[in-house]
């Protein structure tokens, strides 16, 4: 790969509704997109999803922003890359920073998959032509949360999460199913529960949920494992999962049944299709999480769940979902709870050049 310059854009963007779980309520978002241009002109675009505060992981933006900048970047400079498959190798001498390295490693992808003229979907293994919905309700008001379920449902969306704490998880989950007995709905904790709270969870198996997600400690599958003897909602993990070392113990300890595959979690597309050639192996469904992100970051998504052990509808909702225009044309839209997998090179969409430099609060260009 014959890199010629980086830039490295940070956005900030207001969220048309707030975001809420027990961690905190998100109503802006910033975010990092990096273009790597090639001696050919061409462009290949990713994003960084680290949020503003370390409440999700401990990276933030302006700590992505210093490790690309005064790391991975130079790194790249320094000793080239042939295929961005190799690009854990190159980063290893930098211990975790996963979503800076994933900023970096999908815009490589993108590249990539542009120089061989195909999508980037078909260039890591995916084979669907269309890719199932769901979508993330993060509003703890029950006449709220339940209008907007009414609106997505009629939107076509196939799956919904809801957001829950010990606070009010039991009351929540009744009324929502009491409403939509037959709505595939799953429940993501964020780690606010520990094993004390065993009867809560178990309470919560009389509503069928497609998965909890991370009940328990964010870095834990120990005690995921203990849990999941003694429930019968299948548990799903997330921030415990950041590597394939982590998804092949979890699996082994028999921590969950379920894993999320978040490409900014992991380090980028590299790891996440060896967690999902794993899992797939293992016969442990995996999907696509979401990061409340732009577009970029939104169709490597749509390329990631178009692998074929992805058999949970993902987060992956429209650009409408949260932006009044996104950075990316076109923009993303869902028909009759669908996404079509794109068929142009790469990730199939370009930056909107005019939104982003009316989003753009700082950008700084690196030459090779």
């Amino acid at each position: 790969m014959n890199i010629k310059s980086v830039t490295l854009s940070i956005i900030k963007m207001p969220l048309k509704h707030s975001f809420t779980t027990h961690l905190g309520t998100v109503t802006e978002r910033e975010a990092i997109i990096l273009e790597v241009k090639d001696s050919n002109g061409i462009s290949g675009f990713g994003e960084g999803v680290a949020f503003s505060s370390p409440w999700y992981t401990e990276e933030t933006v302006q700590t992505s922003y210093h490790v690309l900048k005064e790391f991975l970047i130079p790194l790249l400079k320094q000793k080239g890359l042939a295929h961005p498959e190799a690009a854990h190798v190159l980063f290893g001498s930098v211990r975790r920073n996963h979503m800076a390295k994933a900023a970096l490693e999908t815009a490589l992808w993108d590249l990539q998959a542009k120089n061989e003229g195909v999508p980037l979907s078909s260039l890591i293994g995916g084979n669907k032509e269309v890719i199932p919905a769901g979508v993330v309700v993060g509003n703890p008001d029950v006449p709220a949360a339940l209008q907007q379920i009414e609106k997505y449902l009629e939107q076509g969306f196939k799956r919904v999460k809801v957001k829950i704490s010990p606070k009010d998880d039991y009351r929540y989950i009744s009324e929502i199913r009491r409403h939509f007995p037959d709505l595939p709905l799953m429940a993501d904790a964020n780690s606010a529960y520990s094993l004390e709270d065993l009867a809560r969870l178990q309470a919560l198996d009389e509503f069928g949920l497609l998965m909890i997600e991370q009940p328990l400690g964010f870095d834990d599958i120990i005690d995921h494992a203990k849990l999941q003897g003694k429930i019968k909602t299948p548990i799903c993990l997330d921030e415990s999962i950041v590597t394939f070392e982590d998804a092949r113990k979890a699996i082994e300890l028999g921590s969950c049944g379920v894993i999320n595959i978040k490409i900014g979690r992991v380090g980028g597309l590299g790891e996440a299709k060896r967690i999902h050639d794993y899992c797939l192996s293992k016969g442990i469904p995996v999907w696509a999480g979401g990061m409340i992100e732009f577009g970029v970051s939104r169709a490597h998504n749509i390329a990631l769940a178009s692998m074929p052990g992805f058999t949970i509808p993902g987060d992956i909702s429209g650009s409408d979902r949260y932006w009044e225009e996104d950075i990316i044309e076109p923009e993303i839209f869902v028909k009759n709870g669908m996404v079509k997998v794109p068929e142009r090179p790469g990730i199939g969409f370009e930056l909107n050049r005019k939104r982003m430099k009316e989003v753009t609060v700082f950008e700084e260009r690196f030459v090779f």
